[in-house]
């Protein structure tokens, strides 16, 4: 499939990393349940999930400011 369209490719970028992100997150709550994690252990989970979120929101605001013409106008 050839994408002809970045503002959509960078769109599904986005879609892939919110998604990703989130089994991500949810997976390693459950194991960090099941096997008993430490309270650090958790928090580095929930940074990365955060990190990945962080990246997602950056990902949108770009492809908001090349949709806009990205010169403030």
């Amino acid at each position: 499939m050839t994408d002809r369209d970045p503002a959509g490719r960078k769109g599904r970028q986005a879609a892939l990393v919110i998604a990703g992100t989130s089994i991500f997150w949810i997976l390693a709550t459950l194991i960090a349940d099941k096997e008993g994690f430490s309270q650090s252990t958790r928090l580095v989970f929930d940074l990365v999930a955060l990190a990945g979120f962080l990246f997602a929101f950056w990902l949108i605001y770009q492809l908001w400011r090349d949709r806009h013409g990205g010169d403030g106008q």
